[in-house]
């Protein structure tokens, strides 16, 4: 299992009226916190695009449940359960706040694709060889 964590502060503009982040820009931080942890594991969005693969999301999922706050600095962790066989990588990801509190999970599932055509293709080696070190199970 290859896990990750990204800090983010909400930002003023992030709230609605009521003080609480808006519940859209749960996306956004997803979304930063995959590419962080790609960017960990020594790649980048920018990279696979340069060996021709693109990584659109085809279905992502939120449940909330406490508000994240004006200033609250969160840890956003980025799970990935199993390590891709295919075309499709599916990342679990959750949203704590400062005192460790959980306020949202989400999943978030994308296909790689060849930039070009727009046809599914299997995940680029070069990440799977970053990726396959956290999948070798010891006995």
């Amino acid at each position: 299992m290859f896990s990750s964590d990204h800090h983010i502060r909400v930002r003023y503009i992030e709230t609605d009226q009521m003080g609480v982040v808006y519940h859209g820009h749960y996306f956004q931080y997803f979304e930063s916190a995959r590419a962080e942890s790609i960017r960990q594991l020594g790649l980048t969005y920018s990279d696979m695009e340069k060996m021709g693969v693109i990584m659109p999301v085809i279905e992502v999922q939120c449940r909330y449940l406490r508000p994240a706050r004006y200033d609250d600095l969160l840890t956003i962790t980025v799970i990935l359960k199993e390590l891709p066989v295919h075309h499709k990588i599916e990342f679990s990801q959750e949203v704590y706040n400062e005192a460790r509190e959980l306020l949202a999970t989400g999943r978030v599932v994308l296909y790689f694709m060849e930039a070009g055509t727009m046809k599914r293709t299997n995940m680029p080696e070069a990440l799977r060889v970053k990726l396959q070190p956290y999948f070798t199970h010891k006995s």
